[in-house]
């Protein structure tokens, strides 16, 4: 299985579909990340939040797949924001892992009530041009907290992680992401389960011999 890739400002590649490991229990981690790697995924994705790093480190370790052909994303949770504590929080996320590095480091939330998110960005542009974090971007961030961490720091996030599905479907953070060069990577991309059983959606995939959960795929895609 082939999946497609979508360019990245910052001259990398992501692919286009990958394998979400919220909710996935650190024992579970291995064996289904393994999974998921031997059916043709190679983006991976988790977060320190999730609690299950190190088993989606040993099943990426283990499934004998080189190292460079998967895309690796974590995330950096809200209370380890600010310059120092997100490069400790960094660094915990790679032992957890067992790796040298991840292609995409994500601020997981913006917490604007902090005041830190661009303090904490800064940490990770220097993460980036360090090598560790390949390429960095942000989750859950709105056109007006783009601008102004772009507007502070003159450095666009290589992605923004929201959530995106038909019943939701974010038209103005899409289209400013797009105005920066940001591509959009959808969390929850088929609504929690909630539209594999919407009407439409059904027709649709009974139209086209597809599962309803392939009609919001192609959807997203």
């Amino acid at each position: 299985m082939a999946i497609p890739t979508l360019p990245l400002n910052d001259g990398r590649h992501i692919p286009q579909i990958g394998y979400g490991c919220w909710q996935l229990s650190d024992a579970q981690a291995p064996d289904l990340v393994g999974q998921a790697l031997r059916a043709g995924y190679r983006l991976i994705d988790t977060a320190a939040a999730y609690g299950n790093e190190a088993g989606v480190g040993r099943g990426i370790r283990d499934a004998g797949i080189p190292r460079e052909e998967i895309f690796l994303t974590t995330k950096l949770w809200n209370d380890r924001q600010g310059r120092d504590e997100a490069r400790r929080a960094f660094d915990e996320s790679l032992r957890q892992l067992g790796l040298p590095y991840v292609d995409l480091y994500l601020i997981h939330w913006p917490c604007p009530q902090r005041r830190l998110f661009v303090e904490t960005w800064k940490t990770l542009i220097e993460l980036r041009k360090e090598g560790r974090a390949k390429s960095i971007g942000v989750s859950n961030f709105s056109p007006e907290h783009l601008a102004t961490l772009i507007g502070e720091t003159d450095v666009a996030p290589a992605v923004n992680q929201i959530e995106l599905h038909p019943y939701f479907q974010r038209k103005e953070p899409r289209a400013e992401d797009a105005r920066h060069g940001i591509v959009t990577e959808s969390w929850s991309p088929l609504g929690r389960g909630k539209e594999l059983n919407d009407p439409v959606i059904l027709a649709i995939a009974e139209a086209h011999g597809k599962t309803p959960a392939q009609v919001v795929l192609r959807w997203q895609i």
